[in-house]
């Protein structure tokens, strides 16, 4: 039985999906521009709610998407420097093999020197092949220093690739936790996200395109991202700065588009956004405190 009734409950969500949708397409059949002011408030304000609820979802991500960004990016440089590393120790090991064969023949060079030495006819023979020697030998020197140096930097380069690779790994590993992480709260919300996305942009085509790329101008501009907002004791709701009365007259009376001339953005009175009025939310803290009064008793 409740398996039946949950699925009666998702069908006649569905019907009524459908139903706002096949509205919201008939009034778009009708030029936005001839809707009333009211009725211009009125879709402003429900696409606002609408829009404010994806906020609430992406604000419930929090920096989950960032830091899975963050970290990606992380390990690819890191990736890339690892491979450049390898480079490095593969250059210098080619190198310190040029050098050894290097060695190598000047050894066999000072070889054949010696033994040419053993047969020469004057001395200026023998100061050639000296010089020739010494010359070898010296060279054997450098290539032996370079390849002193050459190994040093193989360790280094070994020793920070290693860094690196424990690095990444430990960064793959937190990757994929906060993707864990990240996939549980979308896969929780992104069914309700898709609705409320489709429903706002079926809301959207019954909105006059100037008035609707102004409030998302508002919205973009905006902090907390509100583009259409009520009056509350006197003050705008967005910028909480004080609205004159004759202002507050003009916006209740929905004759006209109003803005708040501090922060710019559209006014609409509580009554036509379905608020309460202040008198009520004053009614229900006054009975909200005796209650607790009585309890505390």
């Amino acid at each position: 039985m409740p398996k039946a009734a949950a699925l009666q409950d998702d069908s006649l969500h569905q019907s009524h999906q459908i139903l706002i949708n096949i509205m919201a397409r008939e009034k778009a059949k009708k030029d936005p521009a001839d809707y009333s002011v009211e009725e211009k408030l009125k879709n402003l304000y429900a696409l606002q709610s609408m829009l404010s609820e994806i906020d609430s979802i992406k604000t419930l991500r929090g920096e989950l998407p960032l830091e899975v960004q963050d970290l990606e990016d992380e390990i690819e440089g890191m990736t890339t420097r690892i491979e450049k590393i390898n480079n490095d120790i593969a250059e210098l090991k080619k190198e310190i093999s040029e050098r050894n064969g290097k060695i190598t023949e000047n050894k066999a060079n000072i070889e054949r020197y010696n033994t040419q030495m053993d047969s020469v006819r004057n001395n200026r023979e023998y100061d050639s092949l000296t010089k020739q020697v010494e010359y070898a030998e010296l060279d054997n020197q450098l290539h032996e220093k370079k390849i002193r140096e050459a190994k040093e930097l193989v360790e280094a380069k070994t020793a920070e690739m290693t860094r690196c690779n424990l690095d990444v790994n430990d960064h793959r590993v937190l990757l994929e936790t906060k993707k864990e992480e990240l996939e549980e709260i979308v896969s929780e919300t992104k069914a309700e996200e898709e609705k409320l996305r489709e429903r706002a942009k079926n809301l959207e085509l019954t909105i006059e395109p100037r008035l609707l790329n102004a409030f998302k101008r508002i919205r973009r501009n905006s902090r907390n991202g509100l583009g259409i907002v009520s009056v509350q004791r006197d003050a705008c709701c967005g910028c909480f700065n004080k609205i004159p009365p004759q202002r507050q007259l003009d916006i209740r009376s929905r004759k006209k588009i109003i803005v708040c001339e501090y922060c710019g953005r559209i006014m609409i009175d509580r009554e036509l956004a379905g608020l309460p009025s202040e008198a009520q939310e004053g009614a229900k803290k006054g009975t909200r405190k005796r209650a607790s009064k009585k309890k505390e008793e």
